[in-house]
């Protein structure tokens, strides 16, 4: 077996052994670090020696020449693992590489993600190739291979076919199955899902479930079925039901369901006082969530409820590590770990004033100092959305008078609609809308009416959903259609027009699905949108959660699918696509 197969080869080995033997220098050592021990659960000082990406030395001593070497005294900080997002999905407006540059800077120097996206859109060996061009920026990247595509597909089984499906569980840097949104399929007798669930087991992977209110005994299947974590607990309650049947939880704080201080508050209450088996995860929220930070915001929460310190820094970090197997390489600042490192100004204020990844310096006294260089997207059939196709005026006729009432964020109710909808505009005095799903090859549409996403919206466009088609929604058609016609020319993103005017949008350069903007622009752009949706009756939190979730058959009641428009809990199409 060749070098490359491993994560060092033997001659780096071998140069990391010189390090000890004074034949080669450290690049860097942090000198009389107060750093955490994570297997003495105790603050220790030692001098920390980094040889390119890997923690060579933890101990008392230093090396007999250190001419070349960059030597930080750390007299007065405090040093800690490179936090670990446990559950990434790295596509919700952003991507994978600009999403991980900005989590470094609050010190999340390592991110298990989501697959779904890259195995949707490109094909296995294009995705894995962009995979290896992934190790090339300092954070830490792993993934997980989805077993369903969470909304009702025409060709599932051609998508989600064992061959590809197999590749991903296979491969190295994919450490677990799921998450496990097709959970009915698992639990009614799919035993092609249960096999790959089988098989990821058998290469000591994990499985992720996806279980939200789900009773105990519900629990116990799923567990036996092969689940080995749960993000879904709402309360501490379910949290600890979740613990007792042999689960590791995730306690999950994110844009749509932000529970950390209920589940903090709760497991507290109810006597737990032993923490190895939780971890946090902010579940894929949509960049606006994260303008303060990521996991460092949820060590403070966890420290702020009395969680003890040196656990809430573990919960992010070496818990994480050794749930995934991965102890080796991280969650703790030892000998032989890659040295991804978060320097504190005080341990009970978890944002670092500094931050290490793979041995460079990605922050350094507050300053961004990741270089970290762009990809071609193009290269790898991610360029800007092509359509060749057009909307005609008698396309926007709408007959059918059962409609999607959005109760929440993402929660979904079947309605009748008394509306007169043979008309070019609805009325501003109700939160009805005319609602268009289109196929992204322009093959079909689905004409239906929405209830509670706003009052006063003239026409709103998107390239961002669930499963890539386009979504169009409005009072007016002519707006809606200016909408999509100014999707169409920035190549895919949100579009919203009001009297024929264009009020603001969002470019989403990559199949218009994810940006290529920084975080904080993209920040700043999606907080406008946000502003300007509530202006017009959107009572939500996560604007684009909703768009993302119209199609998700995991969710009830009813959804806008691929298939039609779709009652979850009957199985049952209530209306077919229109073929274009």
């Amino acid at each position: 077996m060749g070098d490359q197969n491993y994560r060092w080869s033997n001659k780096q080995i071998r140069n990391h052994v010189a390090v000890i033997d004074n034949e080669r220098s450290p690049h860097l050592i942090l000198k009389n670090a107060t750093y955490l021990n994570t297997y003495l659960d105790q603050w220790v000082v030692a001098n920390i020696w980094i040889y390119e990406d890997r923690i060579v030395y933890v101990g008392e001593n230093l090396p007999e020449d250190a001419e070349e070497t960059e030597v930080i005294d750390c007299q007065g900080q405090y040093v800690v693992p490179g936090y670990i997002e446990p559950h990434c999905h790295p596509y919700q407006l952003c991507n994978p590489v600009t999403f991980a540059k900005y989590a470094g800077q609050f010190g999340t120097t390592t991110l298990i993600s989501d697959n779904i996206a890259l195995f949707v859109e490109l094909p296995t060996n294009v995705a894995f190739e962009l995979l290896r061009e992934f190790k090339n920026i300092p954070s830490s990247m792993y993934w997980w291979s989805r077993f369903d595509a969470q909304t009702e597909l025409p060709n599932h089984h051609d998508i989600f076919n064992n061959e590809d499906v197999m590749s991903w569980i296979e491969h190295e840097d994919v450490l677990q199955g799921g998450e496990l949104t097709g959970w009915p399929r698992l639990l009614n007798g799919d035993d092609q899902m249960l096999s790959w669930v089988q098989e990821t087991k058998k290469l000591h992977k994990k499985i992720e479930g996806h279980f939200p209110g789900a009773s105990e005994l519900s629990l116990a299947k799923f567990m036996l079925l092969g689940a080995d974590c749960d993000h879904e607990a709402m309360t501490g309650q379910e949290a600890l039901t979740r613990l007792m049947q042999g689960y590791t939880v995730s306690l999950r704080h994110s844009s749509i369901r932000p529970d950390l201080d209920i589940l903090l508050k709760e497991l507290l209450e109810l006597g737990v006082k032993k923490f190895d088996r939780f971890f946090f995860t902010t579940d894929g929220s949509h960049p606006y969530f994260y303008e303060n930070g990521l996991n460092d915001v949820l060590i403070k929460k966890a420290i702020d409820h009395g969680i003890p310190l040196i656990d809430a820094y573990k919960m992010a970090s070496y818990n994480v590590a050794r749930y995934y197997n991965l102890e080796h390489l991280h969650g703790s600042i030892a000998t032989g770990r890659i040295a991804n490192i978060n320097l504190l100004e005080s341990k009970d204020n978890p944002t670092p004033i500094s931050v290490i990844a793979k041995g460079k310096w990605i922050k350094k006294d507050g300053n961004d100092t990741n270089d970290t260089t762009s990809i071609d997207w193009d290269k790898y059939g991610l360029p800007p959305l092509s359509i060749k196709w057009n909307l005609e005026a008698e396309e926007f006729q709408f007959s059918n008078s059962i409609g999607i009432h959005l109760v929440n964020n993402v929660i979904t109710k079947p309605y009748e609609s008394n509306l007169d909808v043979n008309c070019d505009e609805l009325s501003l005095d109700h939160d009805e809308c005319f609602m268009m799903r289109i196929a992204r090859d322009g093959s079909w549409r689905i004409n239906t009416l929405v209830k509670g996403f706003a009052k006063q919206l003239g026409g709103f466009a998107s390239s961002y959903s669930g499963t890539g088609d386009i979504l169009l929604i409005g009072k007016r058609k002519a707006d809606m259609q200016m909408a999509f016609e100014r999707m169409k020319e920035i190549g895919g993103g949100m579009v919203l027009v009001e009297e024929n005017q264009i009020i603001h949008e969002m470019p989403l350069q990559l199949r218009g699905m994810m940006s290529n903007l920084d975080m904080g622009t993209l920040i700043n752009d999606e907080k406008k949108m946000i502003a300007l949706l509530k202006e017009r009756g959107f009572q939500y939190d996560d604007p684009a959660f909703t768009l993302l979730f119209f199609s998700a058959t995991h969710l009830p009641f009813i959804r806008l699918t691929q298939i039609g428009l779709y009652d979850v809990k009957n199985s049952e199409v209530l209306v077919q696509p229109t073929k274009r």
